[in-house]
């Protein structure tokens, strides 16, 4: 008896979910909203027939009118979505739900029991159950629906006529009226990858504003076709909220962007693109490579001062000459068990005094984060601000160029200057207790790796043809082969030197009149934190935190086709891994 009771339920929970008419894709895109006026609804029900009207439209019943005991049976469901009655099954509960204006109404099927308004009564005095369908006495139902209803015998037919009396917005006590929500779409249908346009027409009756938006199903675009229920709910400054407003939005099977062009051509410069190696290895794993000229530019000798990286003693961490234009770089961790002093002095070792002009730095206070000291000091570094700082050191004299804050254990700093000098100067890098002219007199640190030395190429500029590629394309920077380390000399050790990772030097990418195309940042070497210019704007790739190999992309730039350039500047952040791809994306009218 259990199981055919379970079986009951089951059947009537499955007719529940289903409607008992049908309503179409046209209707299912229509709004769902409780309007301020009402009308009447007008059914017309056949006794022992599927056929029934509904306000004039005739429409098929999975169950029909019917006598029981003497009485007129009438299917639930029907009657509750034509009269807007809410009529539910509760999995939790496991009862059915019906919200009429007098009274909630829950009922039990495997209990066989009704229960109004709290008070219990007994099933078969007001329900049944007809081919595995809910059916409601007339009387009954019309008593707690405010409904009217007359039986046609010579028809076999009756007719109910029901008025569902507005409900007002307006609370009396408050002397406010709840907000009203209402949107709209741009348009009916949209395709899959379309960004959808929603347009907010909601108000509050006081002329008050609303100030809070809860959205339930929104997006900004869907990829799967179908049919999709979109609700807002508004809320005043008082806290009254609206009640909750319903449109469908249809998609259609028509494709406009795929899951991997949306973000792409839609989304804001900066965002980041999460992805996967899948998605990775089929879109953007060895694209062909944009063409590019590449000239050096030799004016500027570039010292770089990273060996040893981590200093564990104090002493010189590196030296050597200059006279003209030069770029100090220096990357280093504190792996001491104190607080030391980390600057560079100058040295004129000829007779006659030398002006020494810093043009630019890039400059970080200490921190534990290598790649936040690597990010800081290449934005401010490529930010360019004005600086004409001048020391002149006298002969056979020297000076302290620059000193940092103190330096505790396991801190690091990046430092880049440029500089230009009106005589041969000697730059020591240097590590000591407490920084002064005697901290020449510290020995050599040994070379242990990284990067130490002086090349003669501080900038490589690449000039690229973006007007004419049909098809992604890319820049690769930083892997030794298509981009080459620069090569030097380390004078104290007298042997020829890499610039591996090319630190310190500024990458200048151009292209004239470029076509309409999106520009992405994908690091392929492990972990990555760095910024771009971009006709001179800051990007910061990513805007917080890390990235890390192939774990998805940043779009950096974006082009309209009418612009006379598109210039991006680079360097190298200390901390961050490389190889990275710059991705240059053709894209179409599609684009706003």
């Amino acid at each position: 008896m259990l199981q055919r009771k379970n079986e009951l339920s089951l059947l009537l929970v499955l007719c529940l979910l289903l409607t008992t008419f049908g309503f179409t894709g046209a209707a299912a895109a229509d709004k769902e909203e409780r309007p301020p006026s009402a009308g009447t609804t007008h059914v017309l029900l056949y006794l022992n027939k599927d056929a029934a009207f509904l306000n004039g439209e005739q429409v098929k019943l999975d169950a029909p009118a019917t006598i029981i005991k003497d009485k007129m049976f009438v299917p639930a469901k029907f009657l509750g979505d034509a009269f807007g009655m809410k009529v539910e099954w509760n999995e939790e509960s496991r009862m059915i739900e019906m919200e009429t204006p007098r009274a909630q109404i829950l009922i039990d099927v495997d209990n066989k029991s009704i229960w109004i308004g709290g008070y219990w009564v007994h099933f078969d005095e007001a329900a049944a159950i007809v081919n595995g369908r809910l059916m409601i006495k007339l009387t009954w139902l019309a008593d707690y629906m405010n409904a009217k209803y007359t039986y046609n015998d010579e028809l076999r037919r009756v007719e109910v006529l029901h008025v569902q009396a507005p409900k007002g917005i307006y609370n009396p006590d408050q002397d406010n009226s709840k907000p009203v929500a209402k949107f709209a779409f741009g348009k009916p249908v949209y395709r899959l990858g379309e960004p959808i346009k929603y347009i907010d027409l909601s108000y509050d009756p006081d002329a008050e504003g609303t100030i809070n938006y809860k959205w339930t199903g929104k997006a900004e675009v869907f990829f799967t076709p179908g049919t999709y229920p979109i609700t807002l709910t508004v809320e005043d400054r008082h806290g009254n909220k609206s009640e909750p407003y319903t449109r469908y939005v249809v998609i259609s099977k028509e494709p406009y962007l795929s899951e991997v062009e949306y973000p792409i051509y839609m989304k804001p410069i900066g965002s980041f693109m999460k992805t996967n190696w899948s998605i990775l290895w089929g879109n953007f794993h060895e694209l062909p490579m944009l063409s590019k000229q590449v000239s050096e530019d030799t004016s500027r000798r570039l010292l770089v001062s990273d060996s040893p990286e981590t200093f564990t003693e104090l002493g010189v961490l590196y030296e050597d000459t200059m006279n003209g234009k030069g770029r100090l770089y220096a990357d280093h961790v504190n792996g001491m068990n104190e607080m030391v002093e980390l600057g560079i002095l100058v040295t004129n070792n000829t007779s006659k005094p030398v002006t020494v002009k810093t043009t630019n730095k890039g400059e970080v206070w200490p921190s534990v984060y290598a790649n936040l000291i690597g990010n800081e000091a290449t934005v401010d570094f490529l930010l360019g601000d004005p600086l004409n700082e001048k020391i002149t050191i006298p002969p056979k004299q020297t000076f302290i160029y620059k000193q940092m804050p103190e330096f505790y254990p396991n801190q690091g700093v990046n430092l880049f200057y440029d500089v230009e000098t009106d005589g041969e100067v000697q730059f020591t890098f240097v590590v000591d207790k407490e920084l002064s002219t005697e901290s020449l007199e510290l020995p050599r640190l040994a070379f242990n790796g990284h990067v130490r030395g002086t090349f003669p190429v501080s900038e490589v500029t690449w000039n690229i043809d973006a007007t004419s590629f049909t098809k992604p394309s890319r820049l690769v920077i930083g892997d030794g082969k298509l981009d080459p380390f620069q090569p030097g000399f380390d004078p104290l050790r007298g042997t020829p030197v890499f610039n591996d990772g090319n630190y310190g030097v500024i990458y200048k990418i151009h292209a004239v009149k470029p076509r309409k195309l999106a520009v992405l940042v994908l690091p392929r070497g492990g972990v990555f934190k760095g910024p771009f210019k971009i006709n001179g704007e800051m990007r910061l790739v990513p805007e917080s935190g890390i990235m890390t190999a192939f774990d998805g992309l940043q779009i950096i730039a974006r082009t309209t086709g009418t612009e006379e350039s598109l210039d991006i500047e680079f360097s190298p952040p200390a901390g961050s891994a490389f190889p990275i791809d710059i991705i240059f994306y053709p894209l179409d009218e599609r684009a706003p």
